[in-house]
């Protein structure tokens, strides 16, 4: 997580490095993609369109490297949408800090969205979200936490039980490398909220490099397991060193979703994992 600086419109504002405007390129290419398909359930009578952010953040950020200033996820997304003339019809944001998510709800709201801010952690928030929500509605959810001990499982297992639900997620894989020792080792680690059960499926007397492999495969067959298939098309975000930093990639239930992802992501050369 980064530090929160003054924003340019007077709200706080994360300081973020570069890679972010790539990782939101690809999340606003999916929004302006999928907008045909988002606009069939707008309008009277319909189930609705919303947008799910459990880490939503400030909704402004500051690049580091270059001093510009950048929408933060759902802000840009929202945006994205409009352009494209298929606003989301409700977006539903939280995050644990309650300044973040408050500069956020502020943020969306001055641009005239739907919003609806829900207190508490990522975990506590998306189940009062899916209590919610439409059934017959068309949902997205951003699942862009900080490390990999955030996107807590029973997160993608709650907005499973949707009827229609398509999560671009991101997969730290920083901490599947640069902790895997302790992770694996400790009694109780982030993989144990990642991946609950990995311990009786995936060896530790092995290679680091196939450890983490499995690990990372273990968590794909879970996901698939709930009928929200994981896309094989992975977008590689990267440091200012050419360092990996995490993956983004597609969940769903249904074709669709996962062909928009794999031209939103442009993902040729992108599907070796590490």
């Amino acid at each position: 997580m980064g530090k929160l600086v003054d924003g340019d419109d007077g709200l706080p504002a994360e300081d973020v490095g570069v890679w972010t405007k790539e990782k939101h390129g690809y999340l606003c290419r999916y929004i302006d993609i999928s907008r045909a398909t988002r606009a069939k359930f707008l309008g009277d009578r319909k189930g609705g369109a919303t947008y799910i952010d459990p880490f939503c953040g400030p909704g402004r950020c500051r690049v580091r490297e270059t001093g510009e200033w950048i929408d933060g996820g759902v802000v840009a997304a929202w945006r994205k949408s409009c352009d494209g003339g298929a606003p989301f019809s409700q977006i539903y944001v939280g995050d644990l800090d309650v300044q973040r998510r408050r500069a956020t709800a502020s943020r969306l709201r001055q641009l005239g969205a739907p919003v609806i801010e829900i207190e508490g952690s990522a975990v506590l928030s998306v189940k009062e979200i899916v209590a919610k929500l439409n059934p017959y509605g068309l949902h997205f959810a951003f699942l862009d936490p900080f490390n990999l001990e955030a996107l807590d499982f029973s997160i993608i297992r709650m907005l499973s039980a949707l009827k229609r639900i398509d999560m671009l997620v991101h997969v730290n894989q920083m901490d599947l490398q640069r902790n895997l020792v302790s992770n694996a080792t400790a009694e109780e680690s982030a993989f144990d909220i990642f991946a609950p059960g990995w311990r009786d499926k995936v060896s530790v007397v092995q290679s680091q490099q196939a450890l983490r492999q499995q690990v990372f495969q273990y968590w794909r067959d879970l996901v698939a397991s709930l009928g929200v298939w994981p896309s094989t098309e992975m977008r590689l975000i990267t440091g200012g060193k050419n360092q990996p930093l995490y993956w983004l990639l597609m969940a769903a239930k249904h074709s669709l979703p996962h062909k928009f992802w794999e031209a939103a992501a442009n993902t040729e050369g992108q599907g070796k994992l590490f």
